[in-house]
């Protein structure tokens, strides 16, 4: 799909929807509290409020482990990230980057924009039972507000100079979005050289955990230094969902 066709595509159908809550980043209600610990932690989210049941009830919720992968020819992500200025906040629960309009994803025949992109630690998904060291999720939406999220995983190891420009403007307590004029970024510098990638339907990983979410987690990881994730952790000493029972669904794994 030739780029001003995709964009004119997905503009059109994201203006008809500038008051939908799906176009906000995914997160649960303001007034109630949910952690990752404790009586809001992932054991209870299903019943800390009915719109989050399916937290509990959902038959393909994620994380999950990657195992057992069925090789697959579906094709290669068709990416296009273009530069942001940062737009960074702390919204309690990770560190988020907000995306402008205009980066896309599109996988199999169906186009997917951009909105924000976030961080966990350790990885939510595990390979083989193993986590990494931290997870980036970059969020997409397609013009029918359905979910893709591009999951990448982050090791110890060098130092990542993309990230020590997000880093040196963390926000280490919960803050609204803020605009660091000057710093800009692409988020298509913390992808990994080899873009195979493992795909299968899941869900947000946060409440109100929606499900039909296409999952898309790279193979390859990316390296980021002892020093980064400790200053991650600093924010967030933990910020992931355990891994969920992955029932009757497949994993697909696409070789790069």
């Amino acid at each position: 799909m030739k780029r001003r066709e995709l964009l004119r595509t997905l503009g059109a159908g994201l203006l008809t929807c500038t008051v939908c809550s799906a176009l906000r980043p995914p997160s649960a209600r303001a007034d109630v509290h949910w952690s990752y610990s404790g009586a809001g932690g992932p054991d209870h989210w299903g019943t800390l409020e009915s719109d989050f049941a399916v937290c509990a009830s959902g038959s393909q919720q994620s994380p999950v482990n990657i195992a057992g992968a069925v090789p697959t020819s579906i094709g290669e992500l068709e990416i296009d990230y273009r530069p942001t200025e940062l737009k960074i906040l702390n919204n309690g629960h990770t560190v988020q980057v907000n995306y402008d309009d205009g980066s896309t994803l599109a996988v199999r025949g169906s186009a997917y924009m951009i909105k924000q992109f976030h961080f966990h630690t350790p990885s939510e998904h595990t390979v083989d039972g193993k986590h990494a060291d931290m997870e980036l999720h970059i969020v997409h939406q397609d013009t029918s507000n359905n979910y893709a999220v591009l999951g990448v995983f982050m090791d110890e190891g060098a130092e990542n100079k993309t990230l020590k420009a997000i880093w040196s403007a963390m926000p280490f307590k919960e803050t609204g979005e803020k605009t660091i004029t000057g710093i800009w970024i692409n988020v298509a510098d913390l992808l990994p050289a080899a873009r195979g990638y493992y795909e299968y339907t899941g869900s947000l990983t946060t409440p109100p955990c929606s499900q039909s979410v296409r999952w898309l987690v790279l193979s390859q990881s990316i390296t980021l230094s002892s020093a980064q994730i400790a200053t991650f952790r600093r924010a967030f000493p933990m910020n992931a969902r355990p891994v969920q029972p992955l029932n009757s669904r497949t994993i697909f794994w696409q070789k790069a």
